[in-house]
């Protein structure tokens, strides 16, 4: 089967967050992370045989859901997790602010990176907690090329007495990493030394794109490591599926999860009918559609990779997973870069969000046509 990543549907006038942010001006929005791609089609066809059922009662996840997402993170992952390890949620978000409040109490302190998902610094401030951040930085490959990666010695001079959960991002969101196994060993040891808890964002992990990577749940290093260990994950990234609101938390130690249970109970809402319908249809049957979608953003990645790399002023690194390019435009002398590339026409995040001012987010997850649009406007903007 071939599926068409090149023709989209018109997004204008739908709702859409993506596209109100500029709507009646010429801007091409490449901001949030949501595809412009149409949803597999077998995800639609389950969408529409629930919706002919024409009753939208209260709904409990479908027998075979957990099974089918246990079996997923088997065959792709490695990883083995039991049914009974899953609670449900109707977003990753919700899942950050819930483990903010139900693993951290009042005096505690909460670590992770920067740049970083905005939500990460949010939700522990929203929580009333401590937050405590420490900068990646880049270092040289062989090649020539640059990466980003952990500062160790910057994060055991971070951890404090009162450092209760350090907050992870694997695959990482904005730099595009896919954390090594060392990487991830490293940093598992440091939280065992520290007794710390653990909260793992893994939404992006079935948007590797590099074929010699594979992702590893952090949870899955080893058994000390997963009793410390909360993952949070939906089919949302990969699937374009966030207006659908299903996620969920895997949690091996049965104390963990009553605390979340118990922090989540009277305030956190059920996850809808039509998020559990589209989840099962994703992971169950849209395989071929996923590594068609793989294929296409591998190139769409390769091409804002030499797009940018002939822009004067703008630094960018390789995208090893995710459909996030992240940009360091402070080259350009410029106080405002996310306005200079509004004003020629298109929309980018600010890096401030991710607490990294002068850097920029682009999402490449759109028609070849239309990011080719949006590159040339780019370097339009740019001094000749």
């Amino acid at each position: 089967m071939t599926f068409d990543f090149d023709t989209c549907p018109e997004r204008r006038n739908t709702g859409s967050t993506k596209w109100n942010r500029y709507s009646g001006r010429d801007v091409i929005p490449l901001w949030v992370a949501d595809m412009d791609f149409r949803c597999a089609p077998e995800i639609v066809e389950a969408l529409h045989a629930r919706v002919e059922h024409g009753v939208f009662g209260y709904t409990e996840p479908p027998a075979e859901l957990a099974p089918v997402i246990c079996d997923v993170l088997a065959r792709d992952h490695g990883w083995n997790v039991d049914p009974e390890w899953i609670i449900w949620l109707p977003s990753l978000v919700v899942g950050l602010n819930v483990v903010s409040r139900a693993l951290a109490d009042e005096g505690d302190a909460v670590l992770t990176t920067v740049p970083i998902y905005p939500p990460f610094m949010s939700a522990p401030r929203n929580a009333e907690r401590t937050l405590l951040t420490v900068p990646l930085v880049t270092r040289a490959l062989p090649g020539g090329a640059e990466h980003w990666e952990w500062d160790w010695e910057a994060l055991e001079a971070a951890v404090t007495p009162h450092t209760r959960l350090l907050l992870l991002c694997s695959p990482h969101n904005p730099t595009g990493r896919v954390w090594s196994d060392s990487e991830l060993q490293t940093l598992a040891h440091f939280a065992a030394r520290h007794d710390l808890l653990v909260v793992s964002d893994e939404i992006h992990c079935g948007l590797v794109l590099d074929t010699d990577k594979r992702h590893r749940p952090f949870a899955g290093l080893d058994t000390d490591t997963s009793k410390r260990t909360v993952t949070l994950m939906s089919a949302s990234k990969t699937f374009n599926l966030p207006s659908l609101g299903c996620a969920f938390a895997i949690a091996s130690d049965p104390q963990l999860r009553a605390r979340l249970r118990r922090t989540m109970a009277g305030i956190v809402h059920h996850v809808g009918g039509l998020g559990y319908t589209a989840t099962l249809a994703a992971y169950r049957d849209a395989g071929s559609w996923h590594q068609a979608l793989l294929h296409y953003l591998s190139g769409n990645r390769d091409l804002v990779e030499t797009a940018l790399s002939r822009m004067p002023g703008l630094r960018s690194w390789h995208v090893e997973a995710t459909y996030l390019s992240w940009i360091d435009a402070r080259g350009l002398g410029t106080h405002d870069p996310l306005r200079l590339f509004e004003s020629a026409g298109v929309g980018l995040y600010d890096g401030a969000q991710f607490d990294a001012p002068g850097f920029l987010r682009l999402n490449f997850a759109c028609p070849r046509t239309l990011l080719r649009e949006a590159l040339q406007r780019m370097r339009a903007a740019l001094p000749v």
